[in-house]
């Protein structure tokens, strides 16, 4: 039998869509900003090996140094991934959804037998909750991501005023780095989730935009009216 099981909180809903377009706004106007100093390289001896970007790359896409643009769309949508982070963190600790999201001392474990099901290696599918616990550690490796971006970009961006979160990220050029490191962790996370996503199936996206999910229940036996002693006696 079928029934309709509320799973994702209007809150939970929100925050989740409003980061989606929000992210991808920051890493587009981000790499405007890189690609106006492309400096990540392996050089040895003067001589250069491996650029994370070549020069046909450029060539190809007729990518421009729009710096000005890239900064002015990445500094103010920075605010609003910032707000909808906090916010997010914020209901979850109120509404206490961290419980469900917060791995577990299993779930690392529980993670590979995620991996080797969705492989279809396993055939057994591991213990599911609300969340598995891979989605447990991806959940919560996003939440540090997105606190690691903001330590590392105002470091960048205002490395004298927040000198010591600049040194805290081992200096300018390195808190670039990290700051680069986590964009390419985003999208990386982006891939990975649309493709759980698609195995998933369509219940479960439907669940993210409605906040229910359809799930199969088994029907309650029923149970026959036996009389009792007192009530023999009686007929």
């Amino acid at each position: 039998m079928k029934a309709i099981k509320e799973k994702h909180p209007l809150v939970m809903r929100w925050t989740h869509w409003v980061n989606f377009p929000v992210l991808a706004i920051m890493i587009w106007s981000g790499m405007l900003i890189y690609w106006a100093n492309d400096e990540y390289r392996i050089t040895i001896f003067g001589h250069t090996y491996v650029r994370f970007f070549p020069d046909w790359y450029y060539k190809l896409l007729h990518i421009p140094a729009r710096l000005a643009e890239g900064m002015a769309f990445h500094f103010l949508f920075m605010w609003f991934f910032a707000l909808n982070g906090f916010f997010y963190v914020l209901y979850t600790m109120i509404s206490g959804e961290w419980r469900q999201l917060v791995p577990s001392r299993h779930s690392f474990k529980e993670a590979w037998l995620v991996l080797l099901h969705d492989l279809h290696i396993r055939k057994t599918a591991p213990p599911q909750d609300k969340y598995n616990a891979a989605q447990r550690i991806a959940y919560t490796a996003i939440i540090i991501m997105g606190f690691g971006s903001l330590v590392t970009g105002f470091a960048i961006y205002k490395p004298v005023q927040f000198y010591y979160l600049t040194w805290l990220c081992g200096g300018y050029h390195l808190a670039r780095i990290w700051h680069f490191v986590l964009t390419i962790g985003y999208v990386l996370f982006f891939v990975i989730h649309i493709v759980q996503v698609i195995l998933a199936g369509w219940n479960n996206f439907r669940s993210v935009i409605s906040g229910f999910e359809v799930v199969n229940e088994e029907p309650k036996p029923i149970i026959e009216n036996i009389p009792t002693s007192d009530e023999k006696s009686i007929q």
